[in-house]
């Protein structure tokens, strides 16, 4: 067996030549002798040679003469030929002229052997008859020919010296120089290594291909079939041999007709929707053929949302789900019972109730409990950006759409939604001119960019939100009632905390369990202290409450919340702002004083006065 890190297989039809080629490897690729393997053989013994396989696993071949045209004919791999000089056909002429009487010499061999011998009878004072063959069977009927018209002797190839010898001839091999020899073995490590690195990159294409979730099919100039990876036997329902070399049109007659380059087309194949997508081939300006990628619609659209999820990796999970939603009292549970309902379909929820009554908390817990559930949950408030920004944030952006345009622009919040769900709170605080584009948005299910020229199809669920009369505001000419319609397909009330006192003792306990990092000496609240936070009015609703219960657990000395650290924490409300708006001047004082000592902090003055950032923004502005 060939030694396994040979790649440079040498044929030497002759010993001489084989124990030559031996010398040249040790003498000019000392460290590289294991990469060649010698063989001798002849024609009959090269042909049975490759027969048994013995010349698998090469990368190139090197032989002389015949031996070395009948390999070309029989492997397809790259075959060196030790070239034959004048100089080694004058040698072996030289060597027969020794002997005295020779007047006529025939060379004899394959035409690639003695090509231009018979300029050696300009050199020598005898003629050269030159003999062609071109196959063992009839060099013994030519070599004879040859005697009979004068050639006193032969030299010539393994071939012709072995008949000679059985005809009684007189012949002499011609030896390859060593020049020759060290040429054919160079060019041949070259070819070698050449190959090497083309069957890895070969290989690594080929994994490349053979592992594509697309089906890849490559054709000729001919429109002839020449790659077919496995996807693509999958995708057709046909084995790659029953394929190859047949034309494409025959497979599939919509993927051949005319396509322009790079031109996305959609195709049936055994009842599913496939894209295609045609690139052509040149070699050096000419067409060579194309390439077809073929991919599943349904595979692509799955990896696009893999891309969303992956670019909206911004904490677009619902974290809230139904159970975290408590109350026993009539209005809750009813309020419940219509959001499981609504759970079930894909259609718009309106909410309405009051700030602070935890109208984001049930929007995803209806995600949650929805075939959505897996799927990205975006929220934002209408009312806490100014036009422009909402629209960019909702709808995304080109780059160079506006001055300040990020690089490469911007997803909207509709495009990172696709296949969940998207929460707009405060939808009446919505501008006019943004309320007529997400209009379109629920009608054609498509969002177009700031800037761009090409529609975006999504597929999201809406659920919004308000604390105000959207009927109202529709009749007042300050919400479109179009618009209000295609929101109010499916209507929840959130209860506000006044109309459900029956859960207050739940959500008291409730939140200070999610407090108790805040201390942790803390393990009760007195029955007191509950039915002083029962009777309180709560403007702020949940929100309120639970602001109530972070002070409590702050304030509270010893292991239960009494109802002395209640009225205590009380105290601090007495300049809270209540209500929907401010009534009298000295709350506008308060609450210009708290924004000042907050340095017009939102966020933080918001949080003083027991209220949402939202209706602080909006007692500021009405204010002026």
């Amino acid at each position: 067996m060939a030694n396994l890190q040979a790649q440079v297989l040498v044929v030497a039809p002759i010993s001489r030549l084989a124990e030559e080629v031996r010398r040249v490897i040790a003498e000019q690729f000392r460290g590289q002798e294991e990469r060649f393997t010698v063989v001798e053989a002849d024609l009959r013994e090269a042909e049975a040679l490759v027969a048994r396989g013995g010349a698998e696993g090469y990368e190139v071949v090197v032989s002389r003469g015949g031996t070395a045209e009948l390999l070309e004919r029989l492997l397809d791999i790259p075959v060196v030929h030790i070239q034959v000089s004048l100089t080694d056909i004058l040698r072996a002429v030289r060597t027969v002229e020794t002997t005295g009487a020779v007047r006529h010499v025939g060379v004899s061999g394959f035409p690639n052997m003695i090509y231009g011998c018979t300029e050696l009878s300009d050199l020598l004072p005898i003629e050269v008859m030159p003999i062609e063959i071109h196959s063992a069977e009839e060099a013994e009927e030519k070599l004879r020919a040859g005697v009979s018209a004068g050639v006193d002797v032969i030299v010539g190839d393994a071939v012709s010296v072995r008949i000679a010898h059985s005809c009684g001839m007189c012949a002499t091999a011609i030896d390859s120089g060593l020049q020759a020899i060290h040429q054919a073995l160079g060019a041949a490590s070259l070819i070698a290594f050449a190959r090497g690195q083309d069957e890895l990159k070969t290989n690594l294409l080929r994994g490349v291909v053979d592992k594509s979730q697309d089906g890849i099919v490559a054709v000729n100039a001919a429109g002839e079939i020449t790659l077919f990876n496995p996807e693509a036997e999958r995708i057709f329902q046909r084995a790659r041999y029953e394929v190859m070399g047949r034309r494409l049109t025959a497979l599939c007659a919509d993927i051949a007709r005319p396509q322009h380059t790079h031109e996305e087309r959609i195709v049936h194949l055994h009842q599913k929707q496939y894209i295609v997508k045609r690139t052509p081939v040149t070699v050096r300006g000419a067409a060579y053929g194309s390439i077809y990628r073929v991919q599943s619609i349904s595979e692509v659209q799955r990896i696009e949302r893999a891309i969303r999820k992956k670019l909206a990796d911004r904490a677009l999970v619902a974290k809230w789900h139904m159970e975290d939603i408590e109350g026993v009292s009539a209005s809750c549970q009813t309020m419940k019972h219509k959001a499981e309902k609504y759970a079930r379909t894909d259609s718009t929820v309106l909410i309405t109730g009051e700030s602070g009554t935890g109208k984001e908390m049930l929007a995803q817990g209806i995600h949650n409990r929805s075939r959505r559930k897996a799927r990205p949950f975006l929220a934002v408030n209408c009312a806490a950006l100014p036009e422009n920004l909402l629209e960019s944030e909702l709808f995304g952006y080109v780059e160079g759409a506006f001055t300040g345009a990020r690089k490469g622009g911007r997803q909207g919040l509709f495009e990172l939604a696709h296949g969940g769900t998207i929460f707009l709170d405060e939808i009446g605080e919505m501008p006019e001119l943004l309320q007529t584009r997400l209009l379109r948005v629920l009608q054609e299910r498509e969002v177009m960019p700031i800037g761009g020229e090409s529609i975006v199809p999504i597929d999201v669920r809406v659920i919004a939100a308000t604390n105000q009369n959207l009927a109202r505001m529709v009749e007042a000419g300050t919400f479109r009632s179009d618009l209000y319609y295609r929101l109010n397909i499916l209507r929840i009330h959130m209860p506000a905390l006044a109309e459900r006192r029956a859960d207050i003792p739940l959500l008291v306990r409730s939140l200070m369990r999610r407090l108790a990092h805040l201390n942790g000496e803390i393990t009760g609240i007195s029955d007191e202290a509950v039915e002083l936070l029962c009777i309180r009015p709560w403007p702020g609703n949940i929100r309120q409450l639970q602001n109530m219960m972070e002070r409590l657990m702050l304030l509270a000395d010893g292991t239960e919340i009494t109802a002395a650290d209640v009225r205590r924490a009380e105290e601090d409300d007495r300049e809270e702002l209540s209500g929907t708006q401010p009534h009298t001047e000295e709350e506008g004082d308060v609450l210009q004083r708290i924004l000042a000592e907050e340095h017009y902090n939102l966020s933080r003055a918001a949080k003083r006065l027991g209220v949402h950032r939202t209706t602080l923004w909006r007692r500021m502005k009405n204010m002026k």
